[in-house]
């Protein structure tokens, strides 16, 4: 089975979970595009369902494949969010953000009832920070912002090379206009508190680090697809 068709297989199960009439946010990356196509032919079959998308990209393929789509202003709660990971810990803990969409893709998953979160297996892994890990910050006092997260970095012992992501030659901005530092920390044994820190830092605006908000993971490997639950068992609301 390849890597393409591992994804499919997650963002099938996932969509078992869509009822009629949800309220659905629709998540950025590779796998929820697999998602979104799937959900395209069910909404081409009748299934009644209005989307808010997580970023621009995913916002163009939604409207081509003739999936309705809504602003979270116009949908400011939602029943559930689908959307990718760059890596899954047992906890549910993520690293999102290696498409950009990490700002938005959190604002929307924060306003659902739960979050299910589709990946391959490559992408579970035991210790968050073998990803970089994307922080978006204002573009305004980034040399600032940058000393600032090293700072918080080696307070927790982290180290690594902070990198400004660029495209095109160019540095890269996210739809927000914001810019974007991959950190390479290597693992990170304490999420929380360097979730907790780059809270602190007031040239973040959002960081990649998604904690106690995916309510389970659905995950496609080589031997089938599988539901991982949250290690405390918990069913989450994140509103």
């Amino acid at each position: 089975m390849d890597a393409r068709q591992m994804k499919i297989d997650a963002a099938a199960e996932a969509l078992r979970h869509v009822e009629n009439g949800m309220r659905l946010g629709i998540g950025t990356g590779s796998t929820a595009e697999e998602f979104v196509r799937l959900l395209a032919e069910r909404v081409a079959e009748g299934l009644a369902v209005r989307g808010v998308p997580t970023s621009e990209r995913t916002a163009r393929l939604c409207l081509e494949l003739g999936v309705p789509l809504n602003s979270l202003d116009e949908l400011p709660e939602l029943d559930l969010t689908i959307d990718g990971a760059d890596e899954v810990d047992s906890r549910l803990r993520l690293i999102k953000g290696g498409g950009g969409a990490l700002l938005r893709e959190k604002i929307v998953a924060a306003a659902s009832r739960r979050m299910i979160v589709i990946a391959d297996e490559s992408k579970v892994v035991e210790t968050l920070g073998r990803f970089p890990l994307p922080i978006e910050v204002n573009p305004f006092g980034l040399s600032a912002t940058r000393i600032a997260i090293e700072r918080v970095a080696t307070q927790l012992g982290l180290s690594g090379d902070i990198v400004q992501r660029a495209h095109n030659d160019a540095p890269f901005r996210t739809d927000g206009g914001h810019f974007i530092l991959d950190a390479s920390f290597g693992l990170i044994p304490d999420a929380e508190a360097l979730a907790n820190e780059l809270n602190t830092i007031p040239g973040v605006v959002e960081h990649g680090l998604f904690i106690n908000l995916a309510s389970y993971a659905i995950i496609a490997g080589q031997a089938g697809v599988r539901t991982m639950p949250r290690a405390d068992n918990q069913e989450t609301d994140t509103r």
